[in-house]
This record gives structure tokens, sequence and C-alpha cells, in this order.
């Protein structure tokens, strides 16, 4: 009979007490992109918010990381876009190491995140993703069919924070490149 109590995990336990967020650097890259390999896999290219990032650094300042030690366990990225004349900001993706989840780790960087937009100045923030988990954040749906992306997405995961007065009614149509 075996002693499953002596079982050693494959990954060491949490230790949130060591938990380092801090804005992105350079040297994260890469590793926030094995990250992204092994939690989403290669269907996330085909992804429409995927597709509109492609190839636009993030935004070093609104983005944010979370290590334990050397150990990467979380990001999530911000990346400039516009609607029209307007500059927004895209959320995402928003990564969490599997063993760290349900921690409030993707929340905290979240919330760090978007405290920088908010004291940089931006407007909006936009992204892709449940209702149920960012309405904490303070997202909404965006309504049908006032801005979209290019690409098919589900228009119920079309979702937007707004961060100064009045700034999504100035958004309208198709969400494209920074340029």
């Amino acid at each position: 009979m075996s002693d499953l109590g002596s079982a050693t995990p494959s990954v060491p336990p949490p230790d949130l007490a060591a938990l380092d967020l801090r804005p992105l650097r350079p040297a994260d890259l890469p590793l926030i992109e094995r990250l992204d390999e092994r939690v989403f896999g290669p269907g996330r290219f085909t992804r429409s918010a995927y597709r509109l990032r492609e190839g636009v650094a993030p935004d070093f300042n609104l983005s944010r990381v979370a290590y334990v030690g050397s150990l990467l366990i979380g990001a999530n990225l911000m990346t400039l876009a516009r609607c029209g004349d307007q500059e927004l900001v895209l959320l995402g993706p928003l990564t969490v190491e599997p063993a760290y989840r349900s921690r409030g780790i993707g929340e905290a960087l979240a919330l760090q995140s978007i405290e920088a937009c908010r004291a940089a100045g931006h407007g909006v923030i936009v992204l892709v993703g449940d209702l149920p988990y960012y309405a904490r954040l303070g997202f909404k749906p965006a309504p049908m069919g006032k801005i979209t992306l290019p690409g098919p997405v589900d228009p119920a995961r079309l979702l937007y924070c707004e961060l100064q007065p009045d700034a999504f009614a100035a958004l309208s149509g198709r969400i494209g490149r920074a340029v």
C-alpha cells in the first residue's frame, strides 16, 4: 500500500508570502510566452484579441507580472489600441500558472494594471473575457455593435471598463492597432 502523504508534488506548493508584483520588463516576455503556451496552447494564435495584439509590444508601464522568487507565476499584458480616433487599452492575456490559481493573483495583476491606466490618464480598457470574473473589477458588457474587433468574438464576452467619465461613449466602430 502506498503512502500518499509522502508523495512529492510535481509543483512546489505556492508560497505567496514571497509574491512580487511589478511592472513588466523586456526580459519577462520570453517567460510569458512560455507561460501562455502552457496555459492557452496553440489555439491562442487564432483568437481575435491575440491577432489584434500580434506584432504590437505591450505597454511596459501598464502591464504587470507576478513572481515567487525567480518563478514567473502570472502576467497581465496591456496593449494600446485605437477605435476611430480614440485611444484605448486592451487587457490581456491575463495568465496565471495553474498551481497558483484561485489565490487572487490574477485579480491583483489586473487591478494594478487598471490603476496604472487610470494614473496614466487612459479613458477605457477593453477585453474579451468572462463577465462573472471581470465584473468585480469594474468591467461591463459592451453594447451590441458599439465596438467590434477584427475577426469573430462572442459579443457577450466583449467587455469594457470606463476610467474617465464618458470615455466609452466616445468609442464607436472597429478596434484596431495603435499606430
